[in-house]
């Protein structure tokens, strides 16, 4: 089925609010993720001209909310894409507290609608619903939240819901609500994808793979009179030479140790979430057969869950396989890197400015200090691209 191409893309980075590090699966070069750092990271994203940031959630991590909410005030165009959490909250609940970061933020939020698929997670919270179960309420739920945001007074009895006098006082910024992003690999997420949401996100999987999601959800879409934008999760390893950057992705598993790499596998063996199963297939575990297409690397699922895919090469290379999802028909990608700060500047300077992007990157002031240009040399002159040779 013929489908249109996005001319152009939004680019958006990630906070760690689950950890940072040089290495993954040991403490050894592990970073302090406080409050300054995760600043330091939405404000280099902001200045770089990303736009947006994907907050995580779960038990791992700081909750997304309080953590907007802490950055917002710190950065200028930083979008933020924030999970609420079907099942967790209740729809009025998440709905105020949506329009009121809405607010404060003016108009920066995004969400991110997250089911949950670990279920031992999900009963340390309190759920103890089938991976069914747990579709039938994020798709009550939308219906509800997304009322009440529009500013309908909501009366509602469902299975899972009982709504009297559902309403805001105070809207949102946007309208009728802040954009709607969804993940989910299941037939259940799907449809309710294609029903409900403004965005599907997939991880990193192969093309050909990406490309079977976004046909199924876009076929789901349209018979039901919708249309449904596309995004894709993926990690960036970017160095000025691909031997380099392969050089950047085997240091990061170099201190990962077999022992811990099971103890992992075991833990995303025990989820139900469909999407992860499909990115465990991937390696399987091995560190043997990484690349799993063309300068995509699984090295990252061995201990990560969820996204757990890297884009590994030279800037041209890995604007070119960016290039490669958007021609599939994605608009927004979600990236991040180790250690986030060093890796957001990394894919910021060398990669940003070859993309063709929705979202202008900041302009460059003509102020003697602002470069960039390097070092002044000597005090005296600022250097050249190219230094001369002696």
């Amino acid at each position: 089925m013929p489908h249109s191409i996005p001319d152009a893309i939004n680019v958006l980075w990630f906070l760690p609010t689950h950890g940072d590090s040089r290495y993954l699966g040991t403490s050894e070069g592990g970073r302090s993720v406080d409050l300054p750092y995760l600043k330091q990271i939405a404000q280099g994203a902001d200045q770089l001209g990303y736009y947006g940031a994907l907050l995580p959630t779960g038990r791992s991590c700081e909750d997304s909310w309080v953590i907007a909410s802490a950055l917002a005030p710190l950065t200028e165009r930083l979008r933020f894409l924030v999970a609420v959490r079907p099942g967790l909250q209740s729809p009025t609940l998440a709905a105020r507290m949506t329009a009121t970061l809405d607010r404060i933020s003016n108009g920066r939020l995004l969400i991110n609608v997250v089911t949950g698929g670990d279920p031992k997670e999900n009963g340390g919270d309190g759920i103890f619903l089938s991976h069914a179960e747990r579709y039938e309420v994020t798709r009550e739920f939308l219906d509800i939240y997304k009322r009440v945001l529009a500013g309908e007074t909501v009366e509602h009895e469902g299975k899972h819901f009982r709504i009297s006098d559902g309403r805001l006082l105070f809207p949102p910024v946007q309208t009728p609500y802040p954009p709607l992003y969804f993940g989910g690999s299941s037939e259940a997420a799907n449809d309710v994808a294609a029903e409900q949401i403004d965005k599907y996100l997939t991880w990193g999987e192969p093309p050909a793979l990406v490309a079977e999601k976004i046909e199924t959800v876009r076929a789901l879409a349209e018979k039901k009179g919708r249309e449904v934008s596309f995004g894709i999760r993926l990690h960036v390893i970017v160095r000025e030479t691909t031997t380099k950057a392969w050089e950047a992705a085997d240091d990061l598993i170099s201190r990962l140790d077999d022992a811990t790499i099971a103890q992992a596998q075991e833990v995303f063996s025990r989820m139900d979430s469909v999407g992860q199963a499909r990115m465990s297939r991937l390696h399987g575990g091995r560190r043997d057969k990484l690349e799993v297409s063309p300068n995509l690397w699984a090295g990252v699922g061995l201990v990560r869950g969820g996204a757990g895919t890297a884009l590994v090469g030279d800037p041209d290379t890995v604007a070119e396989r960016i290039d490669e999802y958007r021609r599939l028909g994605i608009d927004s990608f979600i990236l991040s890197g180790y250690p986030h700060l060093e890796e957001a500047y990394r894919f910021g300077e060398l990669v940003l400015p070859r993309l063709p992007l929705a979202h202008p990157l900041r302009a460059r002031s003509a102020g003697v200090n602002t470069g960039p240009f390097g070092e002044t040399i000597a005090g005296d002159s600022r250097p050249t691209r190219i230094a001369s040779q002696s």
